[in-house]
């Protein structure tokens, strides 16, 4: 996928997670492994609520690869 196909899949329908991903395709998705820019991808493909709840710590992903690629966005470990 190019980066103009990835900077439209981050436009989502919730802002704060627009403001997540962003900076981070912005700043960082270039920089990626292939590997982790397909993960990028992947957690792209799963629904707002879900990643909501990911990202602001209120469910853990059951995914490790996914879950791992949550903290890497985040920039930090989950609390």
């Amino acid at each position: 996928m190019n980066i103009s196909r990835v900077k439209w899949a981050c436009r989502r329908g919730m802002l704060e997670l627009d403001v997540l991903f962003q900076p981070f395709v912005n700043e960082q998705y270039e920089c990626l492994t292939v590997e982790d820019k397909l993960c990028f991808i992947r957690l792209l493909t799963n629904e707002d609520p879900d990643l909501f709840a990911w990202f602001m710590g209120h469910e853990l992903c059951s995914d490790p690869e996914l879950a791992a690629m949550v903290v890497k966005v985040r920039g930090r470990p989950a609390a």
